[in-house]
C-alpha cells in the first residue's frame, strides 16, 4: 500500500493520503482476542467471541435448512462435534445463546431409532461419524445440559442407543474384534479397522460405565481397550496409530498419529480410572499416565503449544484434520475431572495453547477469526470451522477448574435413559438387549452380528475421512 499519490494529476495533498492511510491502519483488527488466562471473566469474554466466529458457520437454524447440518464442504459428523463443543461453551461459561440450536440439531439428526442414524446421512455414515454425535450428547447428560421435551428423545438415551447400535457392529470375524470404519459394505473403507471408531466406542462404554454404574459398559470397554492393544493400534509406549486393514487380518498398521486418537483414549481410560477399584483402579491409572507420556509428540519443541504434528508444519491438513486439536483439549479438560492425579500435568499444556491459539485469533474483518497454527503467534492461512472450534475448545477448558464434575445418574443426572434402544424398526431386536444390561451378558453381546441394509445404490458415495 503506498503512503502518498504517485499520479501527476492528483489534486490530494499528499499529508492527506498518509493520513488516510494510517487512519485505516489504526481501525484494522490487529488482536480482538485479548485473554487474560488467570482471569475467569477474561476467559469467558475470549470464548464468546469465538463461538461467535463458529456458529456463524452454520445454517441449519435457518428456514428452509436442515437442522443439525453444516453446509459443504463440511461433514455431517462435524456438526455433531461443534454441538459437542457449544455443550461445552454452556457448561464453561453459562451462557445459553446456543442452546436452543444445539437442542434442535441433535434431535433433529437423532433419527427414529433414536441413535443418531438419519436417513439422510445413512448410506455414507461411519461408526466414527456416528460415534462423534454419540459423545456429544454424553456430554450433555454429563453436564446436565437442559433436558428436550419429554416426548422427544433424551440425552442419555440417544448415547445408549448408540453404544447398542455399534456393539452389534462388532466384528469378530477378523482380526479378532474391533469395528470397521463403514458401517456399510458399498463405502470405501469398509475393510479398514480404525482407532477413531473403535475409540469412539471405547470413549462411550467407559463413559456409560460411570453415568450409569452398569458393569458390562465397563466390560465393553475392556475388551476394546484389550483388542486394540492386541493388534497394535495401540503401542507398548501409548502411540495410537491410525488403523489396519482386515483384509490382512490386522497384520499391517498406518502408523500415522492424530491428536484425537490420544485424545479419544485418555478420556475412556480416565473414566475407567475412576469407574474402577483395587488392581483394576491401579492398572487403568497407568495407562492414563502412559497416555499423557505418549502424546508428548503433539506439543510444539517443549512449548505446551498444541499441534497437529502429522500436517500442520507441512501445511497438508485437511479439512476434517483441521478439527482434531478441539476433541485433544476437550478430552483433556474433562479427564482432570475424572482422574485428579493428571491436572497437574495437564493444565499447563492447555493453558500455554489457549494463550497461544488467543494471540493467533486476528483474522476476518473482526479480527476474530483463528487459524489452525498457533505456534508463530500470529494468524496464518485459512479459517473455518474445525480452526476456529479448536481454538474455543482449548480456551474454554481453561475454566475447568471451576466448572462442576460430571453428574451421574446416582449424583445429579436428570436425563432419561434407555438400555435397549438403537436397533431399526423392522428388525428383530437381540433377546440380549431387550432387557437392561448386565454383567452377565458379555459372553452373548460380544457374538452379536452386523446389522445388513441392503438397498440400491443409484450413485458413487465418497470416501468421508472421519
Amino acid at each position: 500500500m503506498q503512503l502518498r499519490t504517485t499520479s501527476s494529476h492528483s489534486t490530494a495533498p499528499s499529508w492527506l493520503s498518509t493520513l488516510s492511510t494510517l487512519l485505516l491502519l489504526i481501525a484494522l483488527p490487529i488482536r480482538a482476542i485479548e485473554l487474560d488466562i488467570d482471569n475467569d471473566d477474561s476467559i469467558k469474554n475470549a470464548a464468546k467471541q469465538i463461538a461467535k466466529g463458529l456458529t456463524s458457520y452454520y445454517t441449519g437454524h435457518r428456514p428452509g435448512d436442515t437442522p443439525g447440518n453444516l453446509p459443504a464442504p463440511y461433514y455431517w459428523w462435524e456438526a455433531g462435534a461443534m454441538f459437542g463443543a457449544l455443550i461445552d461453551y454452556w457448561s464453561y461459561t453459562g451462557d445459553d445463546s446456543y442452546n436452543a440450536i444445539t437442542t434442535q440439531g441433535m434431535i433433529h439428526q437423532a433419527s427414529e431409532d433414536r441413535n443418531f442414524m438419519p436417513p439422510n446421512q445413512t448410506k455414507a455414515e461411519g461408526n466414527d461419524d456416528q460415534g462423534f454425535w454419540g459423545m456429544a450428547a454424553m456430554s450433555a447428560a454429563e453436564r446436565n445440559f437442559p433436558n428436550p421435551p419429554p416426548e422427544q428423545p433424551q440425552w442419555l438415551a440417544l448415547v445408549q442407543a448408540t453404544f447398542n447400535s455399534q456393539a452389534a457392529r462388532w466384528d469378530s470375524a477378523t482380526c479378532g474384534g474391533g469395528l470397521k470404519w463403514q458401517i456399510f459394505r458399498f463405502n470405501n473403507g469398509f475393510n479398514y479397522k480404525n482407532t477413531i471408531s473403535n475409540g469412539c466406542f471405547f470413549n462411550m462404554a467407559a463413559r456409560l460405565a460411570t453415568y450409569t454404574n452398569n458393569g458390562t459398559y465397563a466390560e465393553w470397554a475392556e475388551k476394546t481397550w484389550d483388542w486394540s492393544r492386541q493388534v497394535g493400534l495401540i503401542s507398548p509406549d501409548f502411540h495410537f496409530f491410525d488403523g489396519t486393514d482386515d483384509t490382512t487380518n490386522c497384520s499391517n498398521l498406518n502408523r500415522i498419529q492424530w491428536t484425537y486418537n490420544a485424545g479419544v483414549y485418555l478420556l475412556g481410560a480416565a473414566h475407567m480410572f475412576h469407574h474402577s477399584e483395587g488392581p483394576a483402579k491401579e492398572k487403568w491409572k497407568a495407562r492414563v499416565q502412559g497416555i499423557i507420556d505418549g502424546m508428548g509428540l503433539f506439543f510444539f519443541e517443549n512449548t505446551n503449544i498444541m499441534y497437529e504434528v502429522a500436517c500442520e508444519n507441512r501445511g497438508t491438513c485437511e479439512l476434517d484434520q483441521r478439527s482434531f486439536k478441539a476433541y485433544l483439549a476437550r478430552w483433556m479438560a474433562a479427564t482432570t475431572q475424572v482422574a485428579p492425579f493428571t491436572s497437574d500435568q495437564l493444565m499447563p499444556k492447555l493453558r500455554a495453547s489457549a494463550q497461544a491459539a488467543a494471540k493467533a485469533c486476528t483474522g476476518g474483518s473482526d479480527g476474530t477469526k483463528c487459524p489452525l497454527k498457533w505456534t508463530t503467534g500470529k494468524f496464518e492461512g485459512e479459517t473455518g470451522v474445525g480452526e476456529q472450534m479448536a481454538a474455543l475448545e482449548v480456551i474454554q477448558s481453561t475454566l475447568i477448574k471451576s466448572a462442576p464434575p460430571p453428574v451421574t445418574d446416582d449424583n445429579g443426572g436428570t436425563s432419561k435413559g434407555d438400555p435397549s434402544g438403537g436397533f431399526e424398526k423392522g428388525n428383530e431386536t437381540p433377546a440380549i438387549l431387550k432387557k437392561e444390561i448386565t454383567a452377565g451378558d458379555k459372553a452373548g453381546a460380544g457374538i452379536l452380528t452386523a446389522v445388513v441394509i441392503m438397498g440400491i445404490i443409484a450413485a458413487p458415495y465418497w470416501l468421508i475421512f472421519a
